[in-house]
């Protein structure tokens, strides 16, 4: 029986995908789980570990910090990836490019480097850890990302749109306020919600920011599995999941929903 390419091509990606998932999968089954260790087969489903991790107090300040954390760092990235991608889309300056570069930078570097970086920098200003370096250091890793969703969706905006309104006597804060800020809305809602996500799963960086006090989730995680694995990070896990995959979901529901309201209006 002779196998074509294609057909190993098909059964190598079945192999990576059931690598890649797999084991997100068992967390998630092990998290309703009525016994302490895992087994299979289950002897049942239970939420035991789920009300168990929610009288984790711990966990829980750590999801607090997590989600505090993403907020802010999405609030602040979008405040300067919008009037930098402004900036880099409709006018001309000198170093522009250089400058673009620089911004989208954080991408190509390891996290490990940056994180690293950051804290050598600080420690040099001798300035101690704490949560307003965990905001500046998940800001610099995604700012690129909101930069690059609002840049593709300037790009395709077309000029005509801001000059009529301005040739009908509005001023430019005025034409960005009611024709492209509209018109950016599905781009800005998806960057920020972007930014959130990766700021709430960041751990290599974060390792090197976080203090006793500003743990985040992930380094939570970590380092309860240094001292002993409570089906509890199952429960988490599962929440973890169900988050990270829901809110780039939400992103691209509402960035479509934007999109046919504004087709819709322009009809």
């Amino acid at each position: 029986m002779k196998i074509s390419g294609w057909s190993l091509i098909r059964l190598y990606t079945i192999f990576v995908y059931i690598t890649m998932f797999a084991p997100i999968v068992v967390v998630i089954m092990l998290s309703f789980n009525p016994e302490e260790f895992g087994s299979f087969p289950m002897k049942g489903v239970s939420l035991r570990w789920f009300f168990r991790l929610a009288q984790n107090q711990p966990i829980i300040t750590a999801f607090k910090t997590s989600l505090i954390l993403g907020l802010i760092t999405s609030v602040i990235s979008t405040a300067i990836g919008i009037p930098a991608a402004m900036a880099f889309v409709r006018y001309d300056f000198p170093g522009k490019n250089t400058l673009n570069t620089l911004l989208l930078t954080p991408i190509m570097i390891p996290e490990v480097i940056l994180g690293v970086a950051l804290l050598i920098f600080l420690r040099w200003l001798q300035q101690p850890k704490s949560l307003l370096l965990l905001v500046i250091g998940h800001v610099v890793i995604t700012l690129p990302y909101v930069l690059l969703v609002v840049q593709a969706r300037l790009v395709g905006i077309q000029r005509v749109y801001e000059e009529a309104a301005m040739s009908l006597g509005a001023n430019a804060f005025q034409t960005f306020k009611e024709i492209t800020l509209p018109l950016l809305a599905p781009a800005i809602m998806a960057g920020m919600l972007f930014a959130f996500t990766i700021s709430f799963d960041d751990v290599t960086a974060t390792l090197f920011w976080a203090t006793a006090r500003t743990q985040t989730v992930p380094v939570k995680v970590l380092g309860m599995l240094r001292h002993h694995i409570s089906p509890e990070i199952n429960a988490l896990g599962t929440v973890m999941v169900i988050l990270t995959i829901s809110t780039p979901l939400l992103a691209g529901y509402l960035s479509r929903r934007f999109a046919r309201g504004l087709e819709s209006a322009k009809r």
